[in-house]
């Protein structure tokens, strides 16, 4: 790093998180290495926040339509939907106080989302507007579980066939697979020390990368690593992550991208950032964060070194290959958009 680059850094580190962002946005700070660089833009979101507030920002989709849906654990509106601009189109939801998972899912042809909530320990599937059309319950099925409490699910994943993978991320740390109507099928992961058991399965994925061979990527997050599965549970190998604590795997055309909620070295400091990784789970960047270096085949440690995040939670990519990133504890923000640089 020049030094002019690191005395920047290091002012950046010690400024407020309300005052880093704009700072970011004015400057037009470009994040990120390679082919995935990234201009910041932290006012996107045009909501009044009188109206509509937000609590912690967990998750966000884009719709059929090109709308951005974000879920909150703000019961006042849980769902908010925006177009690309950062305007605010509608809202709705108060039922879910502990809001955490938002992942949506074309059922023949009809968009249909998958909640998880956490204080309600289920998983909730609704229309694009809200209409509950089925509720997961805790999975006593597993014979894993003597109460509802002892289930906080974090994500939901759908394959293809309508089959429902749901990470138990808070508190078993097992992934539940059902088939399209809610029946039980099996359960995978747990925590424990093997090679294929999960510690904080906070997020969770369908890979149809490789069309031949989908597989299920699921968080274990305070590993810092990704772990895949088969379509049958079955453990299959682990991409380490140093350093970095990794949410739910996003699938983008040949790339994979993941919020890293906090830099291992500075626990609980606002030390979060995103990563990416190509189609072969090589890191090829991290925005906001530290430049990819392997050794010997393992990527090094990898930490925050710009602080235009605090603790991101997610990331959606959007039909023009915009990113946008929700934060969890965060001062109550809204997202940011990450507009890619040619």
């Amino acid at each position: 790093m020049h030094r002019k680059d690191f005395i920047r850094n290091t002012a950046l580190a010690g400024m407020g998180a309300l005052v880093v962002p704009h700072y970011l946005s004015a400057e037009q700070v470009v994040l990120g290495q390679n082919n995935k660089r990234y201009k910041i833009n932290t006012h996107w979101s045009k909501a009044d926040i009188s109206r509509y507030p937000v609590n912690d920002c967990h998750e966000m989709v884009q719709d059929s339509k090109g709308r951005i849906l974000l879920l909150t654990n703000e019961t006042r509106n849980n769902v908010l939907v925006y177009d690309k601009q950062g305007k605010l189109l509608d809202s709705w939801g108060n039922e879910y106080p502990g809001a955490h998972g938002l992942t949506l899912f074309n059922e023949n042809g009809q968009d249909v989302l998958f909640i998880c909530d956490n204080n309600r320990h289920q998983v909730i599937k609704t229309t694009i507007n809200g209409k509950v059309l089925m509720v997961l319950d805790y999975p006593r099925e597993t014979g894993m579980y003597a109460k509802a409490e002892e289930y906080v699910p974090t994500e939901t994943a759908i394959a293809p066939n309508g089959d429902i993978y749901v990470a138990d991320g808070y508190g078993k740390d097992l992934v539940i697979q059902y088939d399209a109507n809610g029946k039980y099928i099996r359960h995978f992961g747990g925590r424990g020390t093997g090679a294929g058991h999960l510690l904080n399965a906070h997020g969770v994925c369908i890979d149809n990368r490789d069309r031949s061979n989908p597989l299920v990527i699921v968080s274990s997050r305070q590993h810092n690593a990704f772990k895949r599965y088969t379509l049958e549970g079955v453990y299959k190998d682990t991409i380490e992550l140093p350093g970095a604590w990794v949410c739910r795997p996003v699938i983008k055309g040949d790339y994979l991208y993941a919020a890293v909620l906090q830099s291992n070295s500075r626990q609980g400091q606002g030390s979060g950032f995103v990563t990416i990784l190509d189609r072969n789970n090589k890191v090829v960047s991290n925005l906001a964060g530290s430049e990819p270096s392997y050794q010997n085949g393992r990527p090094e440690e990898m930490y925050q070194t710009i602080k235009a995040f605090q603790y991101p939670h997610d990331v959606c990519i959007d039909d023009e290959e915009n990113l946008y990133v929700a934060q969890w504890n965060s001062g109550k923000t809204y997202p940011y958009k990450l507009e890619p640089i040619a």
